[in-house]
């Protein structure tokens, strides 16, 4: 009998062929999902990021979700992957200068989260010059962090920091390492097997840096990766290149022994979110089983579908609960 409970999301444009509202919506409905989060979208003038949308598009958007009984799990905004500093490095990630950032996209990200019903926001920890050791920036990335978490407390948000190859929160340590000097309460981490996997780390040294973002987890990304040989240490990943994404039943992360831990840390998560009016322990899906790259993935209707079932195997045996839409669910839905 399942204790821990979680609730089931995923970046619904992977399941869309050509990320239009009704196509992610319908998708998602069909899977049994009920939430979703919120990042590429189509609702009439083309793909655009959540923080594109016009305050037109977002009230079309929720209306569009609200006739499929669908609604927001997180932000998945792209806030923090830019440079950290103003300095040519071979890359083509943008610099913003902090101050001016804060004020316009940072803003922006909290009041679509308030507009779309969430309180989970995703974000990243900065692009630290290429070739550069990314503990030599920590400070500076934490105290763009901390400021960042002082402006989604003011709205009663999270910010999820997300692990992501190239960026100076790359790794488990250093993910933790900055969750302690930022000292925030509403700054959560946000594992991602996938995201070290696509990196070189063996299954144990990834369980081992899970281990060492738990004091500060906030949620998972479920994705996985597997190479067809053996991976090299990457000090720099091209994004645009990963393309052995796989179903986490099937990739090299190890996701069973880091479920099963988990399944002793959701009441801890539950009593954390529940402070900030989340509805639950969120675990989004993420797949990029179609491919991949730096700001986003397509997995199709098809791949989301494997995927969710894939989860859904590893969580009933390693016994964590989770709801899909049944048959009392459309019968409320039809008045």
């Amino acid at each position: 009998m399942a204790t821990a409970q979680v609730i089931l999301s995923g970046f619904a444009d992977e399941a869309a062929n050509h990320k239009t509202a009704v196509e992610q919506f319908a998708a998602f409905a069909a899977m049994g999902l009920q939430y979703y989060s919120v990042r590429f979208i189509d609702v009439g003038s083309g793909v655009k990021n959540v923080m594109q949308l016009t305050r037109s598009e977002v009230r079309q958007v929720i209306k569009l979700q609200n006739e499929y009984g669908m609604r927001v799990a997180t932000l998945g905004s792209p806030i923090g992957k830019v440079k950290l500093l103003d300095v040519e490095d071979g890359t083509a990630n943008r610099y913003v200068p902090f101050a001016k950032y804060l004020k316009t996209e940072v803003k922006k990200a909290c009041e679509l989260a308030c507009t779309f019903g969430t309180r989970l926001i995703r974000g990243f920890s900065f692009y630290h010059p290429r070739g550069t050791d990314p503990q030599e920036h920590l400070p500076q990335a934490a105290d763009q962090l901390a400021q960042i978490a002082e402006m989604c407390q003011e709205y009663g948000l999270v910010f999820g920091l997300e692990v992501e190859a190239n960026l100076v929160g790359q790794n488990g340590y250093l993910m933790a390492e900055l969750y302690r000097r930022v000292k925030m309460p509403n700054l959560r981490l946000i594992f991602d097997g996938a995201n070290l996997s696509c990196q070189g780390y063996t299954p144990d040294e990834i369980y081992q840096q899970y281990l060492a973002m738990c004091p500060g987890l906030g949620w998972l990304h479920i994705k996985d990766y597997r190479h067809p040989g053996r991976i090299r240490r990457l000090e720099h990943v091209d994004e645009e290149a990963l393309k052995h994404f796989v179903p986490a039943d099937r990739g090299d992360t190890g996701h069973e022994r880091i479920l099963r831990h988990f399944a002793t840390q959701v009441p801890k998560l539950q009593r954390v979110l529940k402070k900030y009016d989340a509805p639950g322990v969120v675990l989004d899906l993420e797949p990029h089983v179609k491919g991949g790259g730096q700001f986003g993935g397509f997995s199709g209707p098809d791949g989301m579908g494997v995927a969710l079932r894939s989860l859904c195997r590893l969580l009933d045996y390693v016994g964590i609960g989770y709801h899909l839409r049944d048959f009392d669910d459309v019968r409320r839905s039809r008045g």
